[in-house]
């Protein structure tokens, strides 16, 4: 058996959708359905079970999951960037990857991990997944020190030396509906352009870029999945990795792709920041992934303008899900 955390959600849905595709359906889907539109995301795949993650959390600290299980990629946690309940992001995530993991270490499985870009904080001290460059990260926000601290935890007891913790940058795609602000710009700004005839995208107040000039490492869910996967066929990698292209593109980039996608004239509005978002805004990212590459991926990344062209015209404009076929 297989199981995934976040089962439902974005790239945990992705991720099943994929298991699925290579013939594998012995899957358990761990996730919080609560009152959202997680659920269609699973309409069209195949698992054995499923439970909330409360019940699957109480289960396996008493001891009582008696099936076995091949790996475990623990993708489920609190994905906001702007929750401020510190508490909440500690019991989710950390205190409840501590459970998991240890979980999977007593089943002798796989063990896969959601770490996140956000613990580089404002990227001065560079995006390199060296472990010994771990313990200077500073984050910018409370959901980046949650995934912090279990880095630093998993790093202090010495399991990552066998686990695998992924460091996903900005990853967009089919099956992020649900996500309401979370919800990646080509999403945001498809339902922008069939609304109004333009995208909004933010104002530079770093005079290092200029408006539409913030760069990130955009990727595309299906190849987040194809290198999350890597990691299941390959047993031997361990420690954290990098998930993103390696190439930064800017705000522009990515709106001009839009458009393109969309075969309509770019109409572009900048706006101001909200004050909040400011101090914690990321102005470049880019994943070195140099260390996943040795570890033997070997794959192309599909580039930017492909991957929005895919997500556009055959999931956004026909309100597609990704499903095994």
């Amino acid at each position: 058996m297989i199981i995934v955390t976040g089962g439902c959600g974005f790239i945990g849905s992705a991720l099943v959708a994929a298991l699925n595709a290579k013939g594998v359906k012995d899957i358990l889907v761990v996730d919080i359905l609560s009152n959202d539109e997680k659920w269609k995301n699973l309409r069209r795949l195949s698992f054995t079970d499923y439970l909330e993650a409360q019940d699957f959390l109480d289960i396996i600290t008493a001891g009582k999951f008696n099936l076995p299980v091949e790996a475990v990629f623990h993708l489920g946690a609190c994905s906001s960037t702007t929750e401020i309940n510190a508490s909440y992001l500690i019991k989710n995530n950390f205190e409840y990857s501590k459970a998991v993991a240890s979980f999977a270490f007593d089943k002798k499985a796989r063990y896969v991990y959601a770490s996140s870009a956000a613990t580089y904080g404002d990227g001065l001290k560079g995006f390199s997944d060296d472990h010994e460059k771990l313990a200077s990260l500073v984050p910018l926000n409370m959901y980046g020190q949650s995934k912090q601290m279990f880095d630093l935890w998993a790093l202090g007891n010495g399991m990552l030396k066998k686990i695998v913790g992924l460091k996903y940058f900005n990853v967009f795609g089919p099956n992020e509906y649900h996500k309401a602000d979370m919800r990646s710009f080509i999403l945001k700004g498809y339902q922008q352009i069939k609304q109004t005839g333009k995208v909004r995208l933010f104002k530079s107040y770093n005079p290092q870029y200029p408006d539409g000039g913030q760069m990130r490492d955009f990727l595309y869910v299906k190849d987040a999945v194809d290198m999350t996967l890597f990691f299941l066929d390959n047993k031997k990698p361990a420690g954290i990795f990098n998930i993103g292209t390696g190439r930064p593109r800017t705000w522009l980039d990515l709106a001009n792709a839009l458009f393109a996608a969309m075969n309509q004239k770019p109409d572009i509005e900048f706006v101001d920041m909200p004050p909040s978002v400011r101090n914690q805004y990321q102005y470049f990212t880019q994943a070195d992934i140099t260390k996943i590459r040795a570890a033997g991926y070997k794959k192309d990344i599909t580039p930017l303008e492909d991957s929005v062209k895919d997500y556009v015209q055959n999931y956004l404009q026909k309100d597609n899900y990704l499903s095994a076929g």
